[in-house]
């Protein structure tokens, strides 16, 4: 007989966008308290390796993005993670592998998408959601 898991479901994984990191790294308030909500419910959160490169430079001053990283799970994509992307890409008409990649990664985990960019900057990223086949809806949360 199959175990019955007490309580409440577990709470969906995160996924964050180069704009959640940047705007982690600029001490963006909104990102900080979305980390520690996160943290605090044990939520997993998932940084594309391909994200991090957007975000990432090595300067001494991005402590800050250091430090969250520390509580986030840095992945490559898998290949079919990266062939999804693919595919998104040609089924939304956009450019942007790496938007490609946080949104076929959400999928892949059943994921919320986290982002800091503004409406006009995500409309790339909606598109990839939109053009999604999947049996469940795709959240984009801004902070």
């Amino acid at each position: 007989m199959p175990r019955r898991r007490s309580g409440p479901p577990p709470l969906a994984p995160i996924v964050y966008d180069a704009g959640a990191l940047v705007a982690a790294d600029r001490g963006d308030r909104r990102v900080w308290a979305e980390f520690a909500t996160a943290v605090a419910q044990r939520r997993p959160i998932i940084v594309p390796s391909p994200v991090l490169t957007q975000a990432w430079r090595g300067w001494r001053t991005q402590a800050r993005l250091a430090r969250l990283l520390g509580g986030c799970r840095v992945l490559p994509p898998e290949e079919s993670v990266a062939k999804q992307a693919g595919e998104l890409l040609g089924l939304s008409k956009t450019t942007d592998a790496v938007d490609a990649i946080v949104v076929a990664t959400a999928i892949a985990l059943r994921a919320v998408i986290v982002t800091s960019d503004l409406p006009d900057m995500t409309r790339d990223m909606t598109r990839l959601v939109d053009s999604a086949q999947t049996e469940f809806e795709i959240a984009i949360t801004r902070v």
